[in-house]
This record gives structure tokens, sequence and C-alpha cells, in this order.
């Protein structure tokens, strides 16, 4: 397989398969229910699925996590220190930070993470990179050998690309699910310097050179 294989439920949700030397890592684990072609995508990629890697704790990106971890026990998953807690459906907030009220569904999971990651950390060939706002430890991940970004919630492209911290009225879920829209407007701005090759959301196709329309996402949020 090419090094990353997306996976679609619904033509709304995305998981991606993406792969190493040791097997593939998967990025999120999508709606329930998502686990038989999550699973079945792996096997046509002829590779195990050796780690769970989670971009935040919305129940659209951990929703087969459960039924993963039951299939793979000896996968690791892998979440941030901060949406850990979430997971956990621990939503108290920190002093620090925006005393907003927490967005969107958060079911929580049985599954408790074997390792918390934090932007600047690497998982195989990601990289881990902030993208706080749409929850208050949303993480992207940026792949050193292709210049993909996966990049969660913060941006979609369904209905074009849009950053969440400005309703999109043609997919208007991302935005409605976001935690402190000014944060995520600056996550927009950190992930589109980035200059991604290719911009891998968690709803919505994948878009090849994608700076030009992350800026112009960026810029409708501004006004």
């Amino acid at each position: 397989m090419n090094s990353r294989k997306q996976i679609s439920r619904l033509g709304i949700v995305n998981a991606y398969l993406v792969a190493e030397e040791e097997g593939l890592t998967l990025i999120d684990t999508m709606l329930p229910g998502s686990a038989k072609p999550i699973l079945a995508a792996a096997e046509e990629a002829g590779a195990p699925i050796v780690r769970i890697l989670l971009t935040h704790a919305h129940g659209d990106h951990i929703g087969s996590l459960d039924k993963l971890r039951a299939e793979l026990p000896r996968a690791e998953v892998i979440i941030s220190g901060r949406d850990a807690r979430l997971l956990a459906k621990d939503k108290t907030l920190d002093p620090g930070e925006p005393q907003m009220k927490l967005r969107g569904y958060f079911p929580g999971a049985k599954t408790k993470p074997e390792r918390l990651i934090s932007a600047g950390h690497r998982v195989g060939s990601l990289e881990a990179v902030a993208a706080a706002g749409h929850t208050p430890g949303q993480l992207a991940f940026l792949d050193s050998r292709d210049g993909t970004l996966y990049c969660g919630d913060a941006f979609s492209t369904l209905g074009g690309v849009a950053t969440s911290a400005k309703l999109n009225p043609l997919f208007p879920l991302p935005a409605l699910a976001t935690w402190h829209k000014p944060t995520a407007l600056q996550s927009a701005r950190a992930l589109r310097a980035l200059e991604p090759k290719a911009l891998a959301p968690g709803h919505g196709r994948v878009v090849d050179n994608p700076v030009e329309k992350m800026q112009q996402a960026i810029d409708r949020a501004q006004s």
C-alpha cells in the first residue's frame, strides 16, 4: 500500500492507516461500528495494526476504540495527555485554560491509553503538532516522509476546506463541536505554517497542495 490509506464511514467520518516498517498506525477509530471496515482495510493492506493514535476524544473519533482494543490487544493506544482526561470522562478545565463549555460528544472509553504524548513527540514517522481549540488537547500529526498533515478536526474539507474556528454552512458540525474558537484559529494558522503537501482531515477528502486553501479558510474565519 501507499504510506496512507483513508477509510470513511458514511462519506463523512475518516480514519487513516499509515504504513511503517513494523506495521500500521491507525489514526482515529471513527464512529461505533467501524471496527470491521478498519480491520478489513488492514487485512487488505497486508500488515498488522500495531498502534492506535487518536487526534482527540470526541465520540466520532474514538467510537470504535474499545471494540478494536478487544480485537487488537497488543496494539499500543496513544493520545495526548490532555485529551486522555476526556477519554476518561473527566471534563474539568485547567485553571489556565479558557473557561468555556466543552462542546461535542465525549462518550469516553473503557480502554486506557498506554502512551500519553504532546506536541513534539514522534510516533513512527509522525510528528505530533499542537492543534488545540476544537478540544483542549487535540493533536495533529505530520508525516515527515511525504508531508501529509493528519489534522483531526482543526480543518475539514467536506463542503470545502474550512477551519473549525468558524461555522461552515455546508458542513457545520466541526465548528458546532469546537470548544474555543480563538484557540482553534491560532492552531489553524500554526498548521498552515507547516506548509503540508497534503491535508488529511477527520471529515472530508484528502486535499493535495492545500496551503492556499488553508489560508483562505483562515482568512474567512478572521473576517
